[in-house]
């Protein structure tokens, strides 16, 4: 054998030894090398070498590990012959080593997370949302609400009322001789009470007066919810506006105690959702709670004429009187909407129509009133609800000219503007105008 064989042999298996060495120095390493959360990353054994090569590579975290691995900071020595300290100076192994800990981008996210939640309890201090509470407002009845008026001090509002209508001269003698009988003594507080509750406006401070919005919205609605005090909703029930304070002219509180009295009554309930159902008609449609202080005026002007003055006597009681003829107004007018088919062009003309027959017949309008809901109770459908052909006529009040002056009115809707509540100045005399 030549010396250059010799020579090639000594070379080869210098070489396999130089490669046996480093797969020893790769594997003592990856033995060596901690993973994340304590975990040892250990190097599976070799399973098959050809041509002295091995086909197995130890993996790390998906990484395939050179078999020169060098550690760059000192020079070219072997990982494995430096301590674990010094082996978190590499890159990967600091990547590893800071396991979960918060990076820079995670604590601006903490921090604009945090300031949003702020923002929004903020925001829900200012204004309740439409949600479902865990502690809804409860109901009210219309016998507390009166309560809280009658233990309250009213002495400046009851300054101001004017309780009768001033009349002077020949009107003072016809109305003593041949007018209604005056009220009897011991009811002139409670009626007194009517009028100061007819000057008393809306307080947010008052839980009392909040729980009478909530109640009426509710029940109309038919909802459990709690409703903001001021936004568009109010209008779904009827209001001109987002706040129901400022409809209650010449009526002031008692215009709600009237829808409140009307939504609790049990008997009376079914018949207010039926007039709030007409005034969602698409062409019947009328703002049903700005009607219902409409109703809540006359009344309290029925009232201050003194036309309900006997039926007060004979029951011995105003309040009650007063909300039963309020119930009775609003269901003749609701009558005459459904059955002649008006609409909001004949909203002025309906008003007076029915203004003048509460105030010339009172005591009829009461007895309507009684005999409808005893139709309700035994089952059957009150006469004047359906729109009917045979229902096509106008109020008995009237007459025929009234009949034929109904019909102009209709014909000049534009000049009949539906434009709210009637203020009643504390000298008015007569009968009450609409604005």
């Amino acid at each position: 054998m030549t010396s250059e064989a010799f020579r090639g042999q000594d070379q080869k298996q210098f070489q396999q030894t130089t490669r046996s060495h480093a797969m020893e120095e790769d594997i003592d390493v990856a033995s060596r090398i901690e993973g994340r959360n304590g975990l040892s990353h250990e190097c599976k054994p070799l399973e098959e070498i050809t041509n002295g090569h091995s086909n197995h590579k130890p993996i790390m975290n998906g990484l395939v590990i050179g078999h020169n691995v060098k550690d760059h900071t000192n020079g070219s020595a072997p990982l494995r012959s430096l301590p674990i300290s010094a082996l978190k100076q590499n890159g990967l192994l600091q990547t590893l080593a800071a396991g979960d800990q918060p990076k820079p981008d995670d604590d601006k996210e903490n921090v604009e997370l945090e300031k949003a939640r702020q923002e929004w309890e903020a925001l829900e201090h200012t204004q309740p949302a439409l949600t479902e509470d865990f502690n809804p407002t409860p109901l009210i009845s219309f016998n507390e609400a009166l309560q809280y008026f009658q233990t309250t001090d009213l002495g400046d509002l009851l300054k101001n009322i004017q309780p009768t209508i001033r009349r002077t001269g020949l009107a003072a003698i016809t109305h003593f001789l041949f007018g209604p009988p005056r009220l009897h003594r011991e009811l002139l507080e409670e009626r007194d009470l009517v009028f100061a509750i007819a000057q008393c406006p809306v307080d947010n401070s008052q839980t009392v007066h909040m729980r009478v919005l909530q109640t009426i919205y509710k029940k109309l609605i038919g909802s459990k919810l709690d409703c903001p005090r001021y936004g568009v909703h109010w209008e779904n029930i009827g209001f001109q506006g987002t706040d129901p304070a400022t409809d209650l002219r010449g009526t002031g509180f008692l215009g709600l105690m009237h829808t409140l009295y009307f939504v609790m009554d049990p008997e009376t309930l079914p018949l207010a959702r039926d007039i709030y159902k007409l005034s969602q008609h698409p062409t019947q449609n009328f703002p049903f709670s700005v009607m219902s202080i409409n109703m809540t005026r006359i009344a309290l002007q029925v009232l201050r004429e003194e036309a309900l003055s006997k039926e007060c006597n004979r029951r011995q009681q105003v309040v009650g009187v007063l909300n039963e003829f309020y119930v009775a107004t609003y269901l003749h007018l609701y009558q005459l909407w459904k059955t002649q088919q008006k609409t909001i062009a004949d909203s002025g003309f309906v008003l007076k129509e029915v203004e003048l027959f509460a105030k010339k017949n009172p005591k009829q309008m009461l007895r309507r009133l009684e005999v409808f809901l005893k139709e309700r109770r035994a089952g059957g459908i009150p006469r004047g609800t359906s729109p009917d052909p045979v229902a096509q006529q106008p109020s008995p009040s009237l007459g025929e000219r009234g009949a034929k002056a109904g019909t102009a009115q209709a014909r000049k809707g534009k000049e009949m503007h539906f434009t709210g509540v009637c203020d009643l100045p504390p000298d008015m005399e007569g009968e009450a105008r609409l604005i």
